[in-house]
């Protein structure tokens, strides 16, 4: 028996150890991300690079892979979404989810509550067109595949909003999930309505 517990306690020092220096891999390989997304992966507004920290894997992951692949950021009209390609371009394809892994478990940063919302509005809306895929408290869905929003930044939201509208994101034939937000991205009547939603959408940040 006592032999037995050895064995288990030295398999679990190992498995300790083997995820300890995985995340220190990860954390090495998000280095050259600071310069945008920030040391805690919080993001930056003002550059157009939205928070990492928190949200879920498997979004990371698949957006990672398609920043890569070309599936996202092809399209010339996203300059952002070029930035990205490259530097998604650096990452081995074992590597990304790990780095996914690891900026998942950092803590969720609060944005800064966009100012001028009609939260009435807001929460009509997207509880009736939005609600459904990114959750009641906009904290994402993985078994849907939707992200979380409700900790990142207006301008963010606003502009990958519009960017389904245009189809500048989602017409990739690769894109299941972005096909599906581009229809999406017709629900909302007026861009009042579209800043009324983020405002909402922010609002729920501190509740998670």
């Amino acid at each position: 028996m006592k032999y037995l517990l050895a064995i288990l306690m030295l398999t679990w020092l190992s498995w300790q150890s083997l995820a300890a220096q995985a995340a220190a891999d990860a954390a090495a390989q998000y280095q050259p991300c600071i310069a945008c997304h920030g040391p805690a992966a919080q993001g930056n507004a003002g550059l157009g690079a939205p928070a990492l920290a928190g949200q879920g894997a498997a979004y990371l992951e698949r957006q990672l892979k398609h920043f890569k692949t070309g599936i996202r950021g092809a399209d010339p009209r996203d300059t952002l979404g070029a930035q990205m390609k490259p530097m998604a371009g650096m990452l081995d394809d074992a590597v990304i989810p790990l780095v996914a892994n690891y900026l998942s478990a950092l803590p969720r940063p609060v944005p800064t509550t966009a100012q001028g919302g009609d939260l009435k509005n807001g929460n009509n809306y997207y509880q009736s067109k939005c609600g459904a895929c990114h959750g009641g408290e906009a904290e994402g869905n993985p078994g849907l595949n939707a992200p979380g929003l409700a900790w990142l930044d207006a301008p963010y939201l606003k502009h990958q909003y519009q960017n389904f509208q245009l189809g500048i994101r989602g017409t990739h034939t690769e894109d299941k999930f972005g096909r599906q937000m581009k229809m999406m991205a017709t629900s909302l009547p007026t861009d009042k309505d579209l800043d009324d939603v983020i405002a909402y959408i922010q609002s729920l940040a501190k509740a998670l």
